[in-house]
């Protein structure tokens, strides 16, 4: 089967989790339980720590402090699923909660 990445992209908030509403919390609880009724399996998911906390490493051995890329949000957790196609994909980032950013559905490569 088919694997897919699902980001999830929002911006960045000074008290981290403690920001997040709890109807969002709730959102993201539920939405586990409806993609386990899709019959989609979630290979692997997690949550990322803040921005602050990343560092880059360029082409030339250079490290520096955050993200390498420039945006207004950041990725803010990550899903691996099984899923039949795109379209069931799609329709598993449709169900995640956003605050104030985007989720970003990509299939795997396979080999």
């Amino acid at each position: 089967m088919p694997q897919y990445a699902i980001l999830i992209y929002e911006k960045e908030t000074p008290g981290g989790v403690a920001d997040i509403p709890p109807e969002v919390m709730e959102a993201n609880m539920r939405a586990g339980e409806e993609i386990a009724a899709m019959g989609v399996t979630v290979v692997h998911e997690q949550a990322l720590e803040p921005s602050a906390a990343a560092r880059t490493i360029h082409k030339d051995g250079l490290v520096t402090d955050g993200p390498f890329i420039e945006s207004k949000e950041v990725i803010a957790g990550f899903f691996v699923v099984d899923a039949t196609d795109l379209d069931q994909a799609i329709a598993i980032g449709k169900l995640l909660p956003i605050m104030d950013g985007a989720v970003e559905v990509r299939p795997l490569l396979t080999q």
